[in-house]
């Protein structure tokens, strides 16, 4: 406790709470605060104040959840998917058409017994059971965990626990329960659900369970990942649909504020580089692009992130041939690919996606799925540059090892938005006010501020 604490009655309440690691008092009367580590930390057991942003998601979900508006049937339960830029319900067809991306991702690699951390509604267990041995889904919302397991779904069980209690009791009884006694899945798959988490090293505690998880050959996939590269791009476009007319000077810097008040996580892939570097066991990596029809936010500025894990994984075995887009001719581009993807393996690179370049040679992610359709395929995104897209003959080409994702001074934008330290900003200073009310009953609580992450102040 600092020394000043002892002469201001409130200054030493804030500096006692466990949450605090040191407070200052500002000549005008404002209460500094520096918060414990331990009430941030990711794991192995998320801290209180960690806790709470956890908390508060899980009570977002469970009401929309509960409310199930976006209810179509037992299979199509799209409650809670509305578009950034109108807040309208996201089109039907297109929210079928970004399942079946996700489902044919996951059925690639073929596995037989899945675990789906944060499972939702079961959009993707209604459509990923029937052909499995087994599926377990976990997900923070009691409601959605109930009404899965009263579906009844064959082959399938549903535990409510958090993305971080992967190797939980009740999760690992789950999966004996279907899999088999100790049997472990051959793919662990997170979709659509990173943006909730508080930041990286939240992330990283997760994956590192998920990779402990999974069979040897098997795969973790991350998918629908909000990229950080194209933050600002993202919010460009949601501040110009909601105001057409507003000039640049004004658009930037409204822009700038949203990304600051944004509560969702965002990261590029080398944002998960040393976690896949410290594993024990071999693993490489592949980023493939969203390529719905739809032009929207889930097409332009989401991708998927394939983990291959274990000495199981397949290679090619002869030597991949790479060829930059601009040195293929012609205006027909299915020909055109079709024709170089031939003589493969190969990688088709440096392709202008068409939703966020305005170029001549920009391709959508949709034309190139399209051009390839029918084919061992796949439709990438780059590593280093999310406005550029790749497309591999055959797929398993297209995997990287982590040494690639780790040359993060090739990366394009910050490696991740982080929405803890907004949230802690926010909250912290509320629970100390309510710890100020109950400790000194009758005062006017000070002004109380977290400091910013790079300032140490005095201590």
């Amino acid at each position: 406790m600092p020394a000043e604490a002892t002469a201001d009655p409130m200054l030493a309440h804030v500096a006692e709470h466990p949450w605090v690691a040191d407070a200052r008092a500002t000549p005008d009367g404002v209460i500094v605060v520096w918060p414990d580590p331990a009430a941030t930390t990711a794991g192995p057991r998320p801290g209180p104040l960690l806790r709470e942003h956890l908390d508060h998601w899980a009570e977002v979900y469970d009401w929309v959840y509960q409310d199930a508006l976006g209810r179509h049937s037992d299979d199509l339960d799209l409650s809670g998917w509305r578009a950034s830029d109108t807040g309208l319900p996201l089109p039907v067809e297109h929210m079928r058409d970004w399942l079946a991306r996700t489902v044919g991702l996951a059925l690639a690699h073929q596995p037989k017994r899945v675990l789906e951390i944060g499972c939702g509604t079961g959009l993707l267990a209604h459509r990923l059971h029937p052909h499995l041995r087994g599926y377990v889904g976990t997900d923070v919302a009691r409601a959605a965990v109930q009404r899965l397991g009263d579906a009844g779904l064959p082959r399938t069980a549903f535990v409510q626990a958090a993305a971080h209690e992967t190797t939980a009791d009740t999760v690992r009884a789950a999966m004996d329960a279907i899999f088999g006694p100790g049997v472990a899945p051959d793919c662990v798959l997170l979709n659509s659900v990173t943006q909730c988490f508080p930041g990286l090293d939240y992330l990283g505690e997760v994956l590192r369970q998920a990779l402990a998880t999974v069979s040897d050959g098997g795969t973790v996939i991350v998918g629908d990942i909000r990229h950080s590269g194209l933050l600002t791009e993202h919010f460009t476009w949601l501040e110009r649909a909601r105001d057409p007319g507003s000039g640049e000077s004004d658009l930037d810097a409204r822009v700038r504020a949203a990304i600051a008040a944004d509560e969702e996580l965002s990261f590029a892939p080398q944002a998960v580089a040393a976690v896949l570097a410290a594993q024990d066991r071999p693993v490489r990596v592949s980023l493939h692009a969203r390529t719905m029809a739809e032009d929207s936010e889930l097409t332009r500025y989401r991708y998927d992130l394939v983990v291959h894990v274990g000495p199981g994984m397949s290679d090619v075995a002869a030597p991949v041939r790479t060829i930059s887009w601009s040195e293929q001719p012609g205006p027909d581009l299915a020909a055109t690919l079709r024709t170089t993807l031939a003589d493969r393996p190969v990688v088709v690179s440096n392709i202008p996606n068409a939703l966020l370049r305005d170029t001549p040679t920009a391709v959508t992610p949709y034309a190139l799925r399209q051009a390839v359709h029918g084919l061992d395929a796949a439709v990438l995104l780059d590593a280093y540059d999310p406005c550029l897209l790749a497309v591999a003959a055959p797929a398993a080409c297209g995997v990287l090892s982590v040494e690639v994702l780790s040359d993060a001074d090739r990366a394009a934008g910050p490696d991740a938005h982080e929405p803890l330290a907004g949230f802690v900003r926010r909250r912290l200073p509320e629970v100390l006010r309510d710890h100020l009310r109950r400790r000194a009953p009758g005062s006017r609580p000070p002004r109380i501020v977290v400091a910013d992450a790079g300032d140490r102040g005095t201590r």
